[in-house]
């Protein structure tokens, strides 16, 4: 069993929105399709994706396979206001996770309690046969790390494409 966690396509960023309104950028179709096309997943696989509509669209684009939707698979919820230095705040973020980065964001604690045993039910269904999830960079970065019991590995995050791919043995 393999678990691949991939990262959404380029959002359509609206200013004033929340990132978990944004839809998938059009312009972003061929990333996905180059994606879909490069055999980094697998040919037969359950699929789950964040609610998210930039997260479903990318899986939408992904697979013909039916994808289930995970309420508890959202990335960290922030407001919708633009922060200068995004990098930094996230990065922040990490380092005092029981804490909001800043105000509107949610604790990257709140979001590992929930996107993690969201990621192990899902497992321990479909242990036996790969498993595609869709999400978000920074919930599978604290997915990733719970998973192998290694700190969370901020210079992978920082180096995730839209759309990308990260793979864990099971």
């Amino acid at each position: 069993m393999t678990l691949h966690l991939v990262r959404h396509g380029r959002p359509l960023m609206v200013p004033g929105t929340p990132a978990a309104e944004w839809d998938l950028d059009p312009a972003a179709y061929d990333d996905v399709w180059a994606l879909r096309a490069s055999g980094r997943l697998p040919a037969r696989a359950a699929w789950f994706s964040s609610p998210e509509p930039k997260a479903v669209q990318t899986a939408q684009l992904l697979t013909d396979t039916e994808v289930g939707v995970l309420r508890d698979l959202r990335e960290h919820e922030r407001s919708g206001e633009q922060v200068d230095d995004f990098p930094g705040v996230v990065r922040r973020a990490f380092d005092r996770p029981d804490a909001a980065a800043v105000p509107g964001w949610e604790p990257l604690g709140a979001c590992r309690a929930r996107v993690v045993p969201a990621v192990r039910r899902v497992l321990d269904v479909h242990g036996g046969e790969d498993v595609v999830l869709v999400g978000h960079g920074t919930a599978w970065t604290l997915a990733v790390a719970d998973l192998t019991g290694q700190p969370p590995d901020l210079e992978r995050w920082a180096g995730l494409a839209m759309p990308d791919v990260i793979t864990v043995d099971g």
